[in-house]
């Protein structure tokens, strides 16, 4: 059997850590190493991903509500670094990589602890709260973006951009020609808010769609995501204002969608920017106003700048500025296509590799890549060992 090495991927329970973690797992596992994920009960959760490597829940002290709460968080923190250690001792990780998020901590801790090789990845373009914490300590801090706020100056002898891992089925899109797109042809959007403040698309959309000349709004047809409480009230705006509407709760084929779609109406979080660029998506951004350090803004900026994005402000986002946005983007092919050749071109494709090198450059060499890959065993820690 072949000589194996150990990783371990500790990453907090949104898409937005899970998403560049799985991707970076998937291309581990290829060059033949074994993975392991600590995340909390909202990653374990997330359906299609990790589902064949094992899954470590840890308790994750969130770091707030006073006095009270910071203990709180404290003795989940200490409980946490004390079952990843005892990880450690079987799974014996050549690093650990932490992609953000409060359940990553206690495993860099108990990482740095032993002296295991600790990396971090930051997906957004202003430095997490977990990441700043752990960046003094770190090996590395792999980004997504050429410029990071919140990264302190003195870290950058360990920073390399390497952009944010997306999913194999999304960088196909990369190489095939953007969806041909005629005067009178028929106009695809999908509108796809996340997890969390889809409701302001629900009700801006549909409205903004409607102000469109007739000749622009009889061509569309509108894919989009809303939250179960507005889906009906969405259906019915749709079907009052005579546009096509194929309306879900959840989409779980993004990429086939994302491929035929001329146009993404969208939050401006990490992993949405890093699947547009990697397609060469053309969109319309409203950053999601209540972000932590307002860093979808920043996410947004890069895209907008290079022409493949328009940033509307949720304080701006009405139907009236929706819809001068979409004549603008939409009424020439080639305006659009343009687009989405400048949303490409800060696309970073092989981000999944570029953190898969940095990854094995900076592990170690314990003790275990000295035994076959059959021979080293993951025993489970038991839940609630340190409850």
């Amino acid at each position: 059997m072949g000589i194996s090495r150990h990783y371990v991927l500790a990453a907090g329970g949104t898409g937005g850590h899970m998403v560049p973690a799985h991707a970076l797992a998937e291309e581990l596992i290829a060059r033949g190493h074994h993975v392991a994920l600590i995340t909390d009960d909202r990653g374990a959760r997330i359906p299609g991903l990790f589902e064949n490597v094992p899954v470590h829940i840890l308790p994750a002290g969130r770091i707030s509500g006073g006095p009270i709460g910071w203990l709180k968080a404290a003795r989940n923190i200490f409980t946490g670094r004390a079952m990843a250690a005892r990880m450690y001792e079987t799974f014996r990780p050549s690093a650990v990589i932490g992609f953000g998020g409060y359940p990553a901590l206690p495993a860099l801790l108990a990482a740095q602890k032993h002296a295991i090789p600790t990396l971090v990845h930051e997906q957004n373009a202003v430095l997490g709260r977990v990441n700043r914490l752990v960046a003094g300590r770190v090996d590395a801090i792999a980004t997504a973006y050429p410029a990071v706020d919140r990264l302190a100056s003195k870290h950058n002898d360990k920073v390399r951009l390497v952009g944010n891992p997306v999913r194999d089925e999304v960088l196909e899109l990369r190489e095939q020609p953007y969806p041909p797109l005629t005067e009178d042809g028929i106009f695809r959007v999908l509108v796809i808010g996340g997890s969390q403040g889809a409701t302001v698309l629900s009700q801006v959309v549909p409205d903004g769609l409607a102000l469109l000349p007739e000749h622009f709004r009889r061509r569309l047809q509108v894919t989009q995501q809303c939250r179960p409480e507005d889906i009906e009230q969405v259906r019915a705006k749709y079907a009052g204002h005579g546009i096509p509407a194929d309306l879900a709760t959840y989409f779980a084929d993004i990429p086939s969608r994302l491929a035929w779609s001329h146009l993404v109406i969208a939050r401006a979080g990490a992993s949405t920017i890093a699947e547009l660029t990697a397609a060469g998506r053309p969109a319309i951004l409203i950053p999601l106003p209540t972000a932590t350090d307002n860093h979808q803004v920043s996410n947004a900026r890069e895209m907008a700048k290079a022409g493949g994005a328009r940033m509307i402000l949720q304080s701006k986002f009405k139907p009236v500025e929706l819809a001068k946005q979409m004549q603008k983007l939409g009424l020439e092919p080639q305006a659009l296509s343009n687009a989405a050749d400048r949303a490409r071109s800060v696309g970073r494709p092989d981000a999944a590799k570029d953190l898969a090198d940095l990854v094995e450059r900076t592990g170690r060499d314990p003790g275990m890549d000295a035994l076959p890959a059959d021979e080293m065993v993951l025993r489970p820690i038991p839940q609630g060992a340190y409850a």
